[in-house]
């Protein structure tokens, strides 16, 4: 790392040929048109402008470059320095100060776009510092301002003898010594008495300044790591928006150059990964909103995220790496042609999950208890394939799947999880001795767990309402049979509140405090909803005769979701709750494949 001190002007002139520009993760935003004026008044005063931050390339860059905003002349040259920190100030910098022929393109203070021409009024410029701010004026693009409806003017720059005559000089030609000269001939020949010396103050308080301005500048050597530029980045960004990872690659592989040399273009990762993502939200709804974004649901990252599993499980079969994983630096690491090879393989495999998630009733993407379970469950489909679908295969997978649920395993840090999912699920899906998922071996549910689920943001909540419809749920209004993926959605099926709080809280005794817990609470129709008032000693009458079914048959429906149906004819909640919570326990084991836990006076 090395420290400069390049001036401005040097500075400038190397935006404009191509030698400075952006590493292409580097996103477009539009400094508004006060912070600009109050830039330029800084370099004006020689006051500090702030340290910026490049890696040098090489001559080779490590990612897609692109110019920065306005200096589209330069994009053919292979850059010598990629700006990580600094670019707003340099491209609002270049655009006021360095480009003669266009104004600069930035928002006024409601957010609106704004092309507007900077000046710097000569009178105001020479008298106290403490107005150098009011000596910076802007002006829209034909350089003439008014006010008021009647567009009055009060101000008309639009050719050089009205500046000259206002006192403004353009900033725009700052660094055009010759256009500076002419423009300085003709302010003094408007009143030659007064306006000389008034240049001559101009000139050594304000151009010299602006000519001699310096900026420091840390270079970062082209040896510097991806995973250090990344961080860099993200550490001198902090006020902008934190830069992730599908981003950088996004920049690296658009950059590869045998890519390039043997498909004659970029490669572009944002559409592969739409097309991707497009293929599935279009079969999987669980997926995403193919509406709503493409990070909506399954994410780039989590896609990212198989990849490396799948590439380090590769290289650690091959005795090239001593571990499985996909932290940041697997990920920055990944070569444009393996994730070009395995991607497809990655994509496939969540296809697959698409329909297993669907075969355990999961089909929103507001009902998957843990996206983050499935990063593992990709990388395991991609390296066994067809054997997920062998004897026992699908079992297995389906236990290690609900305990990751029920147990609650993917709520906290994960990244050591995938590692030791993916190769002992491989392990275990292949009957390998002595191998059984931490996942599975460590998952406890406790007990009385199922008094505090009570909304959504918990897995094992969405778990059990998975389970519930899973195991043969029916309806309470359409009662034509079980309710199923499909019926989930045309119904707009949705946990329902058995008994109202209101009532309970009048009527209950033990178990007051559970009224909003999962054992009161079971997947139903929008339709049977709107049926559900007051009690239901008293609604389920109303869905009885709705359903056309006899009593004792309507019971039977009742009973498909675990509940003791007299319990609630009789509207006995205590008796009700206790029950339930049995038989919804009993389905946790089911799914677990192990008993759950009852804490004792020790605590378990």
């Amino acid at each position: 790392m090395s420290l400069d001190s390049p001036q401005l002007k040097k500075l400038l002139q190397d935006v404009a040929s191509g030698a400075l520009q952006l590493p292409d993760f580097q996103r477009e935003w539009k400094w508004d048109d006060e912070r600009i004026k109050a830039l330029i008044a800084t370099v004006t005063l020689d006051y500090p402008l702030g340290v910026v931050m490049a890696l040098q390339t090489g001559g080779s860059s490590p990612f897609r470059a692109r110019t920065l905003s306005g200096a589209e002349g330069g994009e053919r040259r292979t850059p010598d320095l990629l700006l990580l920190d600094g670019q707003q100030r340099l491209t609002s910098l270049f655009q006021a100060l360095h480009r003669l022929d266009k104004p600069v393109e930035t928002v006024d203070g409601r957010g609106k776009d704004l092309k507007a021409w900077y000046y710097i009024d000569i009178a105001k410029a020479t008298g106290s510092p403490a107005d150098r701010d009011d000596a910076i004026v802007s002006v829209p693009e034909s350089r003439v301002l008014t006010v008021g409806s009647t567009r009055r003017v009060t101000l008309d720059l639009s050719t050089t003898e009205l500046e000259c005559a206002a006192g403004m000089f353009p900033l725009n030609i700052v660094f055009d010594t010759q256009r500076t000269t002419e423009w300085q001939q003709k302010y003094v020949m408007v009143d030659p008495a007064a306006n000389w010396p008034k240049w001559a103050d101009f000139q050594g308080t304000v151009l010299n300044h602006v000519n001699s301005f310096v900026v420091p500048m840390i270079n970062l050597p082209a040896s510097t790591t991806m995973d250090a530029v990344c961080a860099v980045f993200e550490r001198v960004n902090t006020g902008g928006v934190p830069l992730n990872v599908f981003e950088l690659l996004t920049a690296t592989f658009a950059g590869d150059q045998s890519h390039i040399a043997e498909f004659g273009g970029y490669y572009q990762l944002p559409e592969e990964w739409k097309h991707i993502k497009q293929r599935l939200t279009s079969r999987y709804p669980v997926f995403g909103n193919p509406e709503a974004g493409l990070d909506d649901g399954l994410s780039s990252s989590d896609f990212l995220q198989a990849v490396a599993l799948l590439r380090t499980w590769e290289l650690k079969q091959a005795g090239d790496l001593a571990s499985v994983s996909c932290k940041r630096r697997d990920l920055l690491n990944l070569p444009l042609a393996d994730f070009r090879r395995l991607a497809p393989r990655i994509a496939d495999a969540f296809e697959w999950i698409g329909g297993f998630l669907e075969r355990q009733c999961i089909v929103r993407s507001g009902d998957l208890p843990y996206r983050t379970q499935l990063v593992p469950l990709a990388a395991v489909r991609a390296i066994v394939g067809d054997e997920t679908d062998g004897p026992g295969g699908e079992e297995r997978i389906s236990q290690w799947y609900w305990n990751g649920v029920l147990g609650e395993m993917y709520g906290g840090s994960i990244e050591s999880r995938f590692s030791r999912d993916v190769e002992q699920l491989v392990g275990w899906i292949r009957r390998e001795p002595n191998v059984v998922p931490d996942t599975v071996t460590d998952a406890v549910f406790l007990d009385e767990r199922l008094d505090t689920l009570t909304t959504r943001n918990s897995a094992a909540y969405k778990g059990i309402y998975a389970l519930l419809i899973k195991q043969g749920a029916v309806d309470w209004y359409f009662t034509e049979g079980p309710l199923n993926p499909s019926r989930i959605v045309t119904h707009t099926v949705d946990v329902r509140q058995i008994f109202p709080k209101s009532w309970v809280d009048k009527n209950a005794s033990r178990h007051t405090k559970h009224v909003y817990s999962i054992v009161n609470k079971t997947p139903l129709s929008y339709r049977a909803s709107k049926s559900m008032a007051g009690v239901p000693g008293s609604y389920l009458k109303t869905l009885q005769l709705e359903s056309g079914m006899r009593p004792e048959w309507f019971d039977d429906v009742i009973a498909t979701h675990l509940i003791d149906p007299g319990m609630l004819h009789t509207s006995d909640f205590d008796q009700f709750y206790e029950n339930r919570a049995k038989q919804l326990l009993d389905l946790v084991q089911a799914a677990m494949g192990k008993r759950t836990v009852v804490r004792d006076s020790s605590g378990w």
